[in-house]
């Protein structure tokens, strides 16, 4: 047997995978563990998770690999700094200090973080789009496929286009730093108010609310676009060479004023700039995904990089209709390069020495086992919780359970489900979730202010069997991962919609299912399979009996800047303090009308969102 544990730390989103003889054992987000949003700190509690779930001690471990080269990174720093020079000293002298300490010798930094690690254990580097490709390949259905990584920046490489092989991965075009989608997208989001590497879901679900009236504008002052998805920026209007923020003045002048400052009014410019950049964004990944399958030849695609949880641009790629398939890895950013990066030492170095056999398609949807690769909690460890709350719970059985929890949605109660394994990913798949009732024109309101304590305009998913997507939406692809948008059919459309401009559209009932249907009719689809999550996919299947309706409202079970829960502990804490109606955790449901205090200590550090 072979343990091969991956890392990804000290930019965003740091996390940590295990993987055993090239199947996936356990990962999570340090996030989870710490109550710090997008922490990016060494993900130790991330590490002691993975290892106790595989029943293993660090020395045990034949390999430990870091998503990406830090002395390559810290040359294309240094050069940028001195290309720019004395303009961005300031910021240099910034930086310079993290990198001299833990960031430049990692294999240092690794072993002090972990003493147990045995001595001759290799420590090992991945290059950070080698590790993307590498987590959206080997756990997909694919023995062979175009491979497209796109986000901000690695070491230099910022667009990537691949092909994998059964066992191997090449990268065949590439673009590099400061010419980045990811980027881009994050100035555009920075400049609308909200922060860089958290609100780009905000600037996404914004765009439907405005009119891309800036799309000439950014295509020719900004950046030069190819026909083969190739571009280049025009540097001088933003600011990130230089300083620490992402645009300037000459960047703010082109878009009528100031950066907007975050928690001030939306105005409708901020909807149409939305707009624009994602409609950009949109015809650049259309594009590399047709010059992905020119220099692939490729039936078959899969996608991630941070720019690849971007679901609407992904639908688009699945209505062009580029390729047969598309996967793309839920944990598509820099969580998921800790995976990728364990992934690709396997395959390109453990695995012949073991003696399997060449890499083989599973039989199944794919290897990430629906995403569920976090820690979970039995019933004993729940009640223990409970118990030192002083909650006030009742136990039922599964099928009085999922009664239960049906009777309540149909009455529009706002319900935290808590079940099995933590997801994998920035996306509550039906274990950390907050669920609804999507016939109920008040569901997003009420969950978004009073439940998610969030902005009006943010759009929820529909959670839907596999089998009855086709009854709801417009979506030629199977969706797990929730990284698929597609329309309502029309069928189900109410048309046509009240008069009305931006924001004050919010409440409008545009569908059947309203609390799922976004102003423009979309909607971020999870398509649920029983072999996937068996108890998620049975209340789906018993609130369609109840009610006809096969879609449930799924949301992320946290509260603005708060990570997804992860404990029983942090279940009880984020629905104490909101006005979330019941708890579903294991097979215990607790009413929070009946419980003896309505608010108790915070657990997260909280992070402006």
């Amino acid at each position: 047997m072979h343990h091969i544990l991956g890392i990804s730390a000290y930019y965003h989103d740091s996390a940590a995978a295990l993987i055993r003889n090239g199947d996936i054992v356990a990962a999570a987000q340090e996030e989870r563990f710490s109550r710090k949003k997008n922490d990016e700190r060494f993900p130790n509690r991330a590490i002691e998770f993975c290892l106790r779930h595989g029943g293993l001690r660090a020395e045990q471990l034949d390999a430990v690999v870091f998503y990406d080269k830090p002395i390559t990174k810290f040359a294309r720093v240094l050069e940028t700094y001195l290309d720019v020079a004395p303009a961005g000293l300031h910021t240099f002298f910034q930086v310079l200090p993290s990198w001299l300490s833990e960031k430049l010798n990692l294999r240092k930094t690794i072993r002090d973080e972990m003493p147990g690690l045995a001595g001759g254990c290799p420590i090992l580097f991945s290059e950070h789009h080698q590790a993307h490709a590498a987590s959206a390949f080997f756990p997909s259905p694919f023995s062979d496929a175009a491979i497209l990584t796109v986000d901000g920046v690695g070491e230099w490489a910022t667009t990537t286009i691949g092909k994998g092989s059964g066992s191997q991965i090449h990268i065949l075009q590439e673009l590099h730093f400061p010419h980045s989608l990811g980027l881009l997208y994050s100035a555009f989001t920075a400049y609308c108010g909200f922060r860089i590497n958290s609100g780009e879901y905000k600037l996404m679900g914004l765009a439907p609310y405005g009119e891309p009236k800036y799309v000439s504008a950014i295509r020719e002052h900004l950046i030069d676009l190819k026909s083969d998805g190739s571009f280049w920026l025009n540097l001088n209007y933003f600011n990130f060479l230089r300083g620490f923020t992402m645009t300037n003045a000459k960047f703010h002048q082109l878009f009528g004023g100031p950066p907007r400052l975050p928690e001030s009014p939306i105005e409708p410019r901020h909807a149409d700039i939305a707009a624009s950049i994602q409609s950009v964004t949109e015809e650049v990944m259309v594009r590399l995904a047709r010059q992905a399958i020119e220099i692939t030849g490729s039936k078959n695609l899969c996608m991630a990089g941070g720019v690849a949880l971007n679901c609407v641009a992904n639908g688009r790629i699945v209505r062009e209709k580029i390729f047969d398939r598309i996967w793309i890895q839920p944990a598509a950013g820099d969580a998921g390069g800790a995976l990728g990066a364990a992934l690709a030492v396997w395959h390109h170095r453990l695995r012949v020495r073991s003696g399997d056999e060449e890499r083989a398609s599973p039989k199944c949807r794919d290897k990430m086992q629906g995403a569920l690769l976090g820690p979970e909690f039995t019933d004993e460890e729940i009640e223990a919780t409970l118990r030192s709350h002083q909650a006030v719970y009742e136990r039922l059985d599964d099928e009085a359970l999922l009664t239960r929890t049906v009777e309540l949605l149909q009455q529009e109660k706002v319900i935290g489900w808590v079940q099995g394994r933590m997801e994998f990913g920035p996306r509550a798949l039906g274990n950390r979730s907050i669920l609804g009732d999507p016939r109920s024109a008040k569901m997003q309101s009420v969950m978004n202010l009073k439940v998610k304590f969030r902005e009006s305009f943010r759009p929820f998913a529909p959670a839907v069997r596999v089998e009855k997507a086709a009854d709801y939406f417009e979506l030629d692809a199977e969706s797990p991962y929730m990284l698929l948008v597609g329309l309502v059919k029309r069928s189900l459309q109410r048309v046509p919609l009240e008069p009305g401009r931006g924001l004050d559209r919010v409440k409008q009932v545009r569908s059947t299912i309203p609390a799922v249907t976004h102003i423009d009719y979309s909607a971020r689809v999870q398509t649920v399979s029983r072999e996937d999550n068996p108890r998620f996919y049975a209340l789906l299947e018993k609130f369609e009996q109840a009610t006809g309706c096969a879609v449930l409202v799924n949301t992320s079970f946290n509260v603005r800047g708060e990570p997804i829960v992860c404990s029983p502990d942090d279940a009880y804490r984020c629905f104490i303090n909101t006005a979330m109606d019941h708890l579903v955790i294991g097979n215990f449901i607790l009413d929070r009308s009946a419980q003896s205090h309505r608010q108790v200590a915070r657990t997260f550090e909280s992070v402006p969102d």
